[in-house]
């Protein structure tokens, strides 16, 4: 079992940067593949990005393509998201998960995910 916990939400202005962490209980954390997913009021939860086991490989959407970064430290059981130049559609709870299915990460879907932490809300303000 995995319980994650997100934390570094909040208030920007547009054109703003913020970087959201998310550490991870347990010492099986290398074996997961990590996402990080986000909800705008009134829609879908919808994936923003993905990354390997290792740190290797990292998988985004296009909305978010050249603005953020996902990253993670095995050791330190925690991985973050850069979001830089943000715009008010970004807007949204942001959450991070956990999966361990063996495929590709361009292949995981939401349900591929098996944890997933609370949320922290990022607002940006135009």
């Amino acid at each position: 079992q995995v319980q994650l916990v997100e934390s570094g939400g909040g208030l920007v202005q547009a054109g703003g940067s913020l970087r959201l962490s998310c550490a991870a209980s347990g010492r099986t954390f290398s074996r997961y593949v990590m996402g990080w997913f986000r909800q705008a009021p009134g829609k879908e939860r919808e994936f923003v990005e993905a990354i390997s086991r290792t740190g290797g490989t990292t998988y985004y959407a296009d909305s978010v393509k050249g603005r953020f970064t996902i990253s993670r430290d095995n050791a330190k059981n925690t991985v973050w998201l850069q979001m830089n130049s943000l715009k008010p559609e970004d807007t949204a709870v942001y959450y991070c998960a956990a999966g361990n299915k063996p495929k590709p990460i361009s292949d995981y879907a939401l349900y591929d995910y098996d944890y997933w932490g609370q949320g922290t809300q990022v607002t940006v303000s135009s």
